[in-house]
């Protein structure tokens, strides 16, 4: 039989708060975390804000030793090890300090690009001819495990230990992975989720395929308007989410404190076929994944109180809701509730997902729905097909059940996981 998974722990380096009590409370308030990006302006961007985590060199001290931070210049490392690590630590768990591997705990921590910096800092020696100057650390940064390497070898796994990468939709694919190792036995705790690098040279291709907004250079916190009819493109922004998942034999066997429960999702991919592209869904595998997930969850569309979705603040924002719509076969007043969290903090690429899943989850625990906020002029076509007040704009005091938390990305991927209060 298939074994129920729990989360006990998690942790977050976000545009809007780094740590999940300012995480929470950014949220509770519909505080953005969107800048203007004066190294943007420099370059000649057309979008010239993003979403950057706030972390203080102080910080950093905390999570690396001096040593470690010799040389380092990877931002996804730097984000991906400050959410981890209170992941680990807000689970009440400890670091491995014997000479065995704890074969029961793993990690699984995905990234889109990682190191960008550090590899362009390294092509400028090899060019040169300063290949010496490199150090030690140059391939860890770059290599795309390096995020997972770098945990695993802080906390001693040694269970599965390795690095996911779907696009945007990374961080919740790593959910759905750690679910499935430790329901069927392989695992009893794995450290999950998902990082991104920040800066011009991760932002720069969006910005040349002119999907990012250009008119909000002055007023960058009124920018990312996921739903809305005046949405203009997506904000890009960085950081880092994490979640211990864990069995829930062992959460019960040593007293932890549970977020919540993982029921199930769902991974499939549209094939790039049909309506679908590199960068468009293909609508009929999201519904499939939509309600796979619900299926495998092993609950029915009408329990689905909430809706976090991947809503981006494109022309695809309307299709996504519909697409939700048809999934559940649900609409008007019968719609769940729905939100997203790309307003405050943008989206974050690779960390997306991770960050997200943290947020829908600490709904839970605060008894809330978080607003969506910038969506005051809903969008035509999405007001077509759901009720109005299914979109708060403002936090709501509501005790969810079961919240579905989907992520849709590059090359047509789709992940969708359902959580239920526990």
């Amino acid at each position: 039989m298939s074994r129920r998974v729990v989360i006990t722990g998690m942790g977050v380096c976000a545009p809007n708060g780094v740590g999940l009590n300012n995480f929470t409370q950014s949220l509770l308030q519909g505080t953005s975390g969107i800048q203007q990006i004066p190294e943007l302006e420099q370059l000649g961007f057309g979008c010239q804000i993003a979403g950057l985590p706030p972390v203080k060199e102080s910080m950093l001290a905390n999570y690396f030793s001096p040593l470690q931070l010799r040389g380092l210049n990877a931002s996804g490392i730097v984000y991906g090890v400050m959410a981890g690590m209170d992941a680990w630590t807000d689970a009440g768990l400890n670091k491995n300090t014997g000479t065995t591997p704890n074969w029961d705990q793993g990690i699984i921590f995905g990234t889109g690009i990682l190191g960008v910096d550090k590899f362009r800092e390294a092509i400028h020696l090899i060019d040169a001819g300063n290949v010496r100057r490199l150090g030690s650390t140059s391939v860890i940064q770059t290599m795309a495990s390096g995020i997972s390497a770098y945990l695993g070898g802080l906390l001693g796994c040694g269970n599965q230990v390795t690095t996911n990468s779907a696009a945007c939709t990374t961080g919740t694919e790593g959910v759905i992975m750690a679910y499935d190792r430790i329901s069927q036995g392989k695992a009893e705790q794995i450290l999950t989720g998902s990082c991104s690098d920040s800066g011009p040279y991760v932002w720069g291709g969006f910005d040349a395929m002119r999907i990012l907004p250009r008119t909000y250079n002055d007023n960058p916190t009124q920018a990312s308007r996921p739903m809305s009819a005046t949405a203009s493109g997506f904000v890009p922004g960085s950081g880092a989410g994490a979640l211990v998942l864990e069995s829930l034999e062992s959460a019960q066997k040593r007293g932890a404190k549970i977020y919540a429960e993982v029921l199930g999702g769902e991974l499939n991919s549209g094939g790039q076929i049909g309506e679908g592209s590199m960068t468009a869904p293909n609508s009929l595998a999201v519904q499939r994944c939509i309600s796979k997930a619900i299926s495998n969850a092993g609950i029915k569309a009408s329990e689905v109180e909430v809706i976090n979705g991947h809503l981006t603040a494109t022309s695809k924002d309307a299709l996504e809701v519909e697409n939700w719509s048809k999934a559940l076969g649900r609409s008007g007043n019968d719609f769940p509730l729905i939100n997203t969290f790309k307003g405050t903090v943008g989206h974050c690429l690779a960390a997306a997902g991770s960050i997200e899943c943290v947020a829908s989850v600490l709904q839970f625990q605060q008894g809330s729905i978080f607003k969506n906020i910038n969506c005051d002029d809903l969008h035509e076509d999405i007001k077509s097909v759901i009720n109005e007040q299914c979109v708060p704009r403002t936090t709501i005091t509501y005790d969810a059940s079961i919240i579905a938390k989907a992520s849709f990305g590059f090359g047509d991927v789709n992940a969708c996981v359902i959580f239920k209060s526990y």
